[in-house]
């Protein structure tokens, strides 16, 4: 099976099911990252991720990592950190902060090039981009961003600079996105940190329903407001 080209001119992908097993769901290259591109690579399981230099790559991996919000892990060491948490959680304060967090505070490099923080600052201003953001006093010391798609949303990337503050944006957000109504987390591929929260795998085409009975279903109204997720306790 050949790798697609894709072209400008057109938004159309190919089938996710074409995509290659190895590298595991490589579907296509080329193309852009305008927000039209990108809100129907997601609303169809692909995504793009590609390195400096490199031309974009689009992938649909099967298995797919998800998260149902209230399947968060939360250990006792975490749960015990939690109850004395020097953090504050905020939502869509300062997206451009966060991304540029994700993409400078990785000790591995990164692919979240110029253009990438560009596209996806885009997609803020439109309202489909969002941030959750940890502080500490007036500090921002960790955070993730992600796409919503209705019911669903993409994780797309997060950061620490402070003790479990990454798992706390994702601890908060996961109690909160579950209360508006949210029903999956896309974590896209596992790794150890994710399943560690209690993210798991479930097939390309389980993920794809999910797509097809959630992404069109709105959250309660306003939910993406900037606001306050929770309070330091100490």
């Amino acid at each position: 099976m050949r790798l697609i080209q894709l072209s400008r001119d057109s938004l159309n992908f190919p089938p996710p099911d074409m995509a290659l097993r190895e590298p595991n769901g490589l579907l296509a290259m080329g193309g852009d990252l305008s927000s039209a591109r990108l809100l129907n690579a997601y609303h169809h399981g692909i995504f793009p991720w590609f390195s400096p230099g490199d031309p974009i790559l689009w992938w649909s991996p099967d298995p797919r990592a998800v998260l149902p919000p209230e399947e968060f892990h939360l250990s006792r060491s975490m749960k015990r950190f939690h109850q004395k948490s020097p953090y504050s959680v905020t939502l869509n304060h300062c997206f451009s902060e966060v991304i540029a967090g994700c993409a400078t505070d990785r000790d591995e490099g990164t692919w979240i090039t110029p253009e990438v923080i560009q596209a996806w600052q885009t997609l803020h201003s439109q309202g489909h981009a969002h941030s959750v953001e940890v502080w500490q006093d007036d500090v921002l010391v960790g955070g993730m961003y992600g796409l919503a798609l209705g019911q669903i949303f993409c994780g797309e990337s997060m950061f620490s600079r402070s003790e479990n503050a990454s798992k706390t944006a994702l601890l908060v957000f996961s109690g909160w996105f579950a209360r508006q109504g949210g029903q999956l987390i896309d974590c896209q591929v596992l790794n150890p940190h994710t399943a560690s929260l209690g993210a798991r795998e479930i097939s390309r085409a389980g993920y794809l329903q999910y797509v097809d009975d959630y992404a069109r279903r709105a959250l309660l109204t306003e939910c993406w407001r900037p606001q306050r997720l929770f309070t330091r306790r100490c």
